[in-house]
Parts: C-alpha cells; structure tokens; sequence
C-alpha cells in the first residue's frame, strides 16, 4: 500500500471531501460498536418527542467521515490523528448525505504537524460539523 502525503508534499489550501448517505444500520452498528445506546438515536417513540422530533445520527458518526478522508486521502495512508475540536451545529437525520471535508490551513514542518480545517455539511448545504484537526503526516523514507 501506497503511504500518504508526506509534510513536505501538503501545502495550505488543499482539500479532499467524502460524502455518504446515512442510514438506520449505519446508526445502529455505530450504537453497537460504541456501546452508546442514547435513545434519541435507536428509539423513534422517544426520539419523537424530543426537539428534534426522531432520531438522529451519533454526532461522532458524522467526525468518523473525517477520520476517513484524513486516514484515506488526505494526507492518507500513514496518517497519525493527533487532536480534532468539534463543534455540533446542527442534527444529522436517517436519509441525509453527508459531505466531510478536509482543508490544510497551516503546515508546521519544524513540528512535523499538519492543522485542517474539518466540515461536514448536509445535501442542503447546512453545515452540522465544524471543527479543526492536528495531524502527522507519514514520513517518507
């Protein structure tokens, strides 16, 4: 396999995206995986009566999308997650297409770190996820 981008590779403003569509199983083994069995995800009597009116995706479900592109694409395969801040704007319902993406905002070569900016927006454009991610990127022989 193929490593990622090395620091010296990455440069401020690239990007990379990854988008799904978010479905009841994937709501379901994420609660059976996690152990997080909130019932405003895997209870529609409950999730009703809440303000969000059913059920919604586990916030971190949506932060794992990022994870996916830093680990797959950008800087990809090599990758070491450092620190991701998150901020929650808005729910993630059964049915919606999420868009994760990922934007190098500073390269910290002496550090040997990488900061990017982290999104997810829904298939109507609303932002639900905003954060901010620290990596290391692979290093090259």
């Amino acid at each position: 396999m193929q490593s990622g981008k090395s620091i010296q590779e990455l440069s401020v403003g690239e990007s990379a995206e990854f988008s799904k569509t978010v479905s009841e199983a994937d709501i379901y083994l994420y609660a059976g995986i996690t152990g997080d069995m909130n019932p405003a995800h895997i209870n529609e009597e409950f999730a009703s009566n809440t303000a969000f009116k059913g059920r919604i995706a586990h916030g971190m479900l949506s932060a794992g999308f990022i994870s996916a592109i830093l680990g797959n694409q950008l800087p990809g395969p090599g990758t070491i997650y450092l620190k991701q801040e998150l901020k929650f704007t808005a729910p993630v319902y059964m049915g919606d297409t999420i868009t994760a993406r990922v934007e190098v905002s500073e390269v910290l070569i002496e550090k040997k770190k990488v900061v990017l900016k982290t999104t997810c927006i829904n298939q109507d454009g609303k932002t639900v996820l905003d954060g901010e991610a620290q990596v290391m990127p692979p290093q090259k022989g």
